[in-house]
C-alpha cells in the first residue's frame, strides 16, 4: 500500500467487514478487527461466541490466527470496529495477543461504523507490558 491513509483506509474497511460477520447470537456484541503484517497484507477476523461463554474468541485473536496462517509474524497496524457509546478497544487478553506481535508504537485504530473513535499505539493500551523480548537470552 502507499500510504498511511490508504493503509488505515483498508484496515477499517476489513475491521467493519469482519464485524458483519461476528458470531454473536448471546451477547449481541459484534466486534470486527484487521491487522497489517510486515508484507503489506491485511488478516481480518471476527469475535466468535459459544454457549460455554470462556470458549469464545475474540475478534483480534481471528484475525492474529489468520495473520500466522498466511505466514505473517509481525503486526504493523491495527483496525477494531465495536458499536458503543465509548470506543471499543481490545480487551487485556487481546491486547497481550497483540503484543506477541507488535511494537509499542503500533498504532490501533478504533472505529464504529460511521468513524474513527480513537487512536492508540499498544503502548498506551498496554504499558511496562510483558513480550518476547524478555523470554530472549
Amino acid at each position: 500500500m502507499s500510504s498511511n491513509v490508504e493503509q488505515r483506509a483498508a484496515l477499517v474497511a476489513a475491521a467493519r467487514a469482519a464485524r458483519e460477520q461476528a458470531y454473536a447470537p448471546y451477547s449481541r456484541f459484534a466486534v470486527g478487527a484487521a491487522v497489517l503484517d510486515e508484507q503489506g497484507r491485511i488478516h481480518a477476523g471476527c469475535n466468535v461466541e459459544n454457549a460455554a461463554y470462556p470458549q469464545g474468541w475474540c475478534a483480534e485473536a481471528s484475525a492474529l490466527a489468520a495473520l500466522v496462517l498466511a505466514g505473517g509474524r509481525r503486526v504493523l497496524a491495527v483496525a477494531v470496529c465495536g458499536i458503543a457509546d465509548d470506543p471499543v478497544t481490545p480487551c487485556g487478553g487481546c491486547r497481550q495477543k497483540l503484543r506477541e506481535f507488535a511494537a509499542d508504537d503500533c498504532p490501533i485504530w478504533i472505529v464504529d461504523n460511521e468513524r474513527l473513535r480513537a487512536t492508540h499505539s499498544l503502548g498506551e493500551l498496554l504499558p511496562h507490558s510483558f513480550g518476547p523480548r524478555h523470554l530472549t537470552p
